[in-house]
């Protein structure tokens, strides 16, 4: 069965977006001294599993990672329906794309952290900057792109 067009450039976008947000944490973590680049996605797992995952092996790294994905694609997915409602294609993709990086960063920090399990991220306002950067890179820009593309061929 063919996957419907949009529902594959969301996924695909998602992926991306998923991975160049990864990759943007651990260089973030290295950079800082962080030695376990893992710990980054058994956190994430501990949304879930709560602190067990932050001793846990592979199964809580992998745990991790797929939740870092999924969690991409939905915000994917949000912005392609949000672009088709409220017209984004009217705004500059680039400028759509950061604002929209800021948006996830509060959305995840103002919503889906404090939801889960996960214990508090210090909130420093290099912290900040810094994640709010990240997400506008590897996150907004993508994912505004690829709606622009996806919706200018359709």
């Amino acid at each position: 069965m063919l996957m419907n067009k949009k529902v594959t450039v969301i996924l695909t976008t998602g992926l991306l977006a998923g991975v160049l947000d990864g990759l943007g944490a651990i260089a973030n973590y290295s950079l800082k001294g962080g030695k376990n680049p893992e710990v980054i996605f058994k956190f994430i797992a501990s949304g879930v599993f709560g602190k067990s995952a932050m001793a846990g092996g592979l199964e809580m790294i992998l745990s991790g990672v797929i939740f870092h994905l999924c969690i991409a694609i939905i915000w994917t997915a949000l912005f392609f329906t949000l672009y088709q409602r409220f017209k984004i294609n009217k705004v500059n993709w680039a400028l759509a794309g950061v604002v929209y990086g800021i948006v996830v960063w509060i959305g995840m920090n103002g919503i889906v952290l404090p939801l889960s399990n996960t214990n508090p991220l210090p909130h420093s306002a290099s912290n900040i900057a810094i994640g709010i950067i990240i997400l506008m890179l590897c996150i907004g820009l993508p994912i505004s792109n690829s709606a622009r593309k996806y919706f200018q061929h359709k």
